[in-house]
């Protein structure tokens, strides 16, 4: 408590402590609070609000389209999806994907196609259910649908001892594709496809940050998913390590690479292949893990090749140099 004068010469009593002078030692500096939260991430603000009604809506809406689905005499099976139209269905017949059951609605017998895509799922062994267009448009939740959809398992996936022993089944040396981050299921059915074309032993992706086989990656495959062991690994890292533990050199696809998968010297023996996603690349980890980084000589006007191109053309010059040294023998 301070004691001061007035102007009367009186003495007044006072609480307030005084000014302190400079930072002083004593008294605690400003904390940084870390950045500004995002508008949608701020509890005031009208982008918050707007962000939350939003997910409402789509729950509502998800929620509402489950109930219809409930309603309706198609239950597909946890794990499976609907492949719906006749062009896409067709499609997916021909490349060999396997099928649960085939819906269909309406008069089928006067439709040319829809008769040869019956016959084709009959000749697959899969029933045929007969169900109302209304049943129809429900399981599709409105797709156009053309009277007719596939049910399709979930995908098959092996363990990657299985790529060993398909490749001493085959007589070959071992030649693993694996997948570090490649998120598009068109690239990993192009990638599927280039690997069986060019007699790799199978495919390797990671479970997590990877595109998986659904429809979509099957019909990229061209029917090859069917005749290609694919393996899904929990640790990238670990299975590059198993593979080098049954004699293969691993060779990542990378722009800085030192050279070509020919110039290695490595195409003929064991080998593992490492792709990582368009842009981002193989990860650090897995590079680091890496015996050797190649790359693939491109135009200079051209920045860099997507993952199912660039795996294809690497395939290709191990076939290659497998074709030349073959020969020589």
């Amino acid at each position: 408590m301070a004691v001061r004068g007035d102007h009367h010469g009186r003495m007044k009593r006072t609480d307030k402590k005084g000014a302190p002078k400079g930072s002083g030692g004593n008294k605690r500096g400003l904390r940084a609070k870390g950045p500004t939260p995002k508008a949608e991430n701020r509890p005031y603000h009208a982008a918050y609000r707007a962000r939350i009604q939003k997910e409402r809506r789509e729950e509502t809406q998800a929620a509402q389209r489950k109930a219809r689905a409930k309603r309706s005499l198609i239950q597909v099976r946890r794990g499976h999806q609907l492949i719906a139209g006749r062009n896409p269905v067709l499609e997916a017949l021909e490349s060999d994907i396997p099928v649960t059951r085939v819906f269909v609605a309406g008069n089928l017998a006067a439709n040319k196609k829809l008769s040869l895509l019956l016959s084709k799922a009959s000749a697959q062994g899969a029933p045929i259910v007969e169900v109302p267009r209304s049943d129809l448009d429900l399981a599709t939740e409105g797709a156009v649908h053309q009277g007719v959809a596939l049910e399709v398992p979930e995908f098959e996936y092996t363990d990657l001892a299985e790529l060993f022993e398909n490749a001493e089944k085959n007589n070959t040396k071992p030649l693993i594709v694996m997948l570090d981050g490649v998120t598009d299921p068109h690239n990993l059915g192009a990638i599927v496809r280039s690997a069986a074309a060019f007699g790799a032993s199978g495919v390797v992706i990671p479970g997590r940050r990877s595109a998986s086989m659904n429809v979509t990656a099957w019909k990229a495959s061209a029917g090859a998913a069917a005749r290609l062991p694919i393996a899904r690994v929990s640790n990238l890292v670990n299975a590059i390590k198993q593979c080098k533990e049954q004699g293969c050199f691993v060779l990542g696809l990378d722009g800085g690479g030192t050279s070509s998968v020919r110039e290695s010297g490595l195409a003929d023996g064991p080998l593992a292949l490492v792709t990582g996603a368009e842009g981002e690349g193989i990860s650090r980890l897995v590079k680091e893990n890496c015996d050797l980084l190649t790359r693939i000589e491109i135009s200079s006007d051209v920045e860099s090749l997507n993952a199912a191109v660039a795996t294809g053309i690497a395939l290709f010059e191990v076939a290659a140099v497998r074709r030349e040294k073959a020969a020589e023998n």
